[in-house]
């Protein structure tokens, strides 16, 4: 077991910087996109990326990522298993601004990162942002509530709730 200075040292590594407000809100924006479920992005984005020029730094790949985990969130970290995902990115230029951007996603699904990183370049041009956060961003973060509050509905019912069973009497 290392020394408590160590051990603080190492979990102070594994911590990510802090974010600043910008990073932060396209950390968020990215998360939405990226957990979307595919027919509400394929409903929104197309609208949304039509009309702009957009210019390949790398086309859509897919590959293979290693999950990690840890034990009891804090222990050893494991090999968890692979997944594939499929990544891209491409530049933008509107107004004299250009930005550059990136869509991740698990699976293999070349459409839906092309969408995804096409909104990332547009979501980071101050002229488009508000009006793609409003049409796009937030209509995708209500289905993606809405998606995950009819799944826990669905759980419900099978729920085990422990501290409310009784103990058995031995006889």
């Amino acid at each position: 077991m290392p020394p408590p200075d160590q051990a603080r040292s190492d979990a102070a590594a594994t911590r990510p910087p802090p974010a600043n407000a910008t990073q932060q809100a396209r950390r968020d924006w990215l998360a939405v996109l990226a957990q979307a479920p595919r027919a509400s992005l394929a409903r929104l984005a197309p609208a949304a990326v039509a009309g702009h020029a957009f210019a390949w730094l790398r086309r859509p790949e897919i590959g293979l990522v290693m999950l990690r985990g840890r034990i009891g969130n804090s222990g050893d970290r494991f090999n968890l298993g692979e997944a594939s995902v499929t990544r891209c990115a491409l530049r933008c230029e509107h107004g004299g601004a250009v930005t550059v951007g990136l869509g991740h996603v698990l699976g293999r699904d070349e459409q839906r990162a092309e969408w995804i990183a096409a909104l990332d370049a547009l979501l980071q041009q101050p002229a488009l942002h508000g009006a793609l956060m409003a049409s796009t961003v937030e209509p995708l973060r209500a289905d993606l509530a809405a998606a995950r509050a009819a799944e826990q509905a669905r759980l419900a019912p099978s729920r085990v709730r422990f501290h409310e069973l009784q103990a058995e009497v031995a006889r």
